[in-house]
């Protein structure tokens, strides 16, 4: 994983001038051309539709080699945090840089407890919304609304405002997700409880009732904990170049956070893993799988394979590995014999780990396979799953937000484009318009 590219330099020919581009090389990982200047001496501009090989940053978080199927919070690679970490551990590690003391994470989760309740009048503005309305709408119009209600944390240039916002929008995301849920089915929002861990609380939030007495099971909240750890970033994925890109404009970090969910919301983003589950029940019943797979890989069929093969890991998805593991243990702790849909996933899984085709191409059942089983065995609804993504994911959207801020040669997010338009023509009266 050692940058490849030693060379210093890029030579570039365009038309009769020679151009010698700096090359930057990363602690791991591809090196770059910088074509800052390319503009300014050539008059051209480069054209990367998705920007999937223009590097729009540099950052220490987060590092992707989807070749080899590697995963990396700051240099700790996600299978071992998610298997000896927790979520509050991994968001102080993506946050400052390091792993936590005792003392640190002690006085970390103690921050971050302190700040789970939300203000009371937020209760009323929930009750704006249709009670009908999508969960992620919910959460879109929500946490933009936090800014008018803690305008005391919304001073980019203040480095403490910074962190109390950060700690708050860690802290706050977990309850709003779960009143959430709670409208979506018109129960009555459960205050958070300080004694509890993050995972713990969140699910007491959405599953108890103010009639009896609810006890957390231990197997589902160290299955939540892992779901949000593996969520946690994913380098500069769409809605964090969205929030990257919004908050080079200077916008408080609350409405930030709020455009990152608005691009979650996307099926080709966050909704993966409910698309999945929604093949799942196309397919319907195991002894359909044979049907579906042969439409799978008929190219002239419309048909595809939700929840396999992943646009970066062209190996193995690292995070799918951990959560292989996590959902099979949440289906024997709840002991689902009789669910259809969990049966036809458990088939399907089988099948693409010994089919021929699927290993050649490289079709791994990916962590949105996993996680949409999971969460279903766990009572969420398919509307909720991109919440608990954007939930999970705020801490990354956070910790790349101010790494950005921080940033002192960062300047204002300004794509270019190759215009195919009309080209200059005269303004004509309507009455000479043809």
């Amino acid at each position: 994983m050692d940058a490849k590219n030693t060379a210093k330099s890029a030579a570039l020919a365009v038309g009769d001038k020679k151009l010698d581009l700096p090359v930057k090389p990363g602690t791991i990982g591809p090196s770059v051309v910088d074509i800052g200047k390319l503009y300014g001496q050539t008059g051209m501009f480069t054209y990367d539709p998705g920007f999937t090989s223009t590097a729009s940053c540099d950052s220490k978080i987060t590092y992707i080699d989807g070749d080899e199927g590697v995963l990396l919070y700051r240099g700790y690679p996600i299978e071992q945090i998610a298997e000896s970490g927790d979520y509050l551990e991994t968001c102080y590690l993506l946050l400052y840089g390091e792993l936590p003391t005792a003392a640190q994470k002690a006085d970390f989760d103690f921050r971050v407890n302190r700040h789970t309740m939300v203000h009371e009048q937020m209760h009323r503005f929930f009750q704006g919304f249709r009670r009908d309305a999508h969960p992620m709408a919910v959460m879109v119009g929500s946490v933009g609304a936090l800014s008018a209600f803690y305008h005391d944390s919304t001073d980019i240039s203040d480095p403490t405002q910074r962190m109390i916002a950060s700690i708050r929008m860690i802290a706050k995301m977990p309850t709003l997700a779960a009143m959430a849920f709670k409208y979506s089915i018109g129960q009555p929002f459960i205050y958070p409880r300080n004694d509890l861990d993050l995972s713990s609380n969140f699910l007491r939030m959405c599953f108890a009732v103010p009639a009896e007495e609810y006890k957390v099971n231990p197997v589902l909240s160290r299955a939540m904990d892992r779901i949000f750890i593996l969520h946690a970033d994913h380098e500069q994925n769409a809605s964090t170049s969205t929030v990257r890109l919004a908050g080079s404009s200077g916008a408080n970090p609350f409405a930030c956070i709020a455009a990152g969910i608005a691009c979650l919301w996307g099926p080709a983003h966050g909704g993966a893993n409910e698309a999945a589950l929604k093949m799942l029940t196309e397919i319907g019943s195991v002894d359909k799988i044979p049907e579906f797979v042969r439409r799978a890989k008929d190219k002239n069929d419309p048909f595809r394979l939700m929840g396999f093969g992943h646009r970066v890991y062209k190996n193995y998805d690292p995070r799918a590995k951990i959560m292989q593991k996590t959902c099979h243990e949440v289906l024997n702790e709840l002991g689902i014999k009789d669910d259809p849909l969990l049966d036809v996933a458990i088939e399907l899984e089988k099948v693409a780990l010994q089919d021929e085709y699927f290993i050649e191409k490289k079709l791994y059942p990916n962590i949105d396979f996993y996680s949409g089983i999971t969460l279903k065995a766990m009572g969420f609804p398919t509307t909720m799953f991109t919440v608990l993504f954007a939930l999970a994911r705020t801490v990354g959207w956070i910790a790349q937000w101010k790494e950005m801020i921080e940033d002192p040669g960062q300047k204002i997010g300004r794509p270019r484009q190759l215009y195919t338009g009309a080209p200059r023509r005269d303004y004509l009266p309507i009455s000479r318009r043809k």
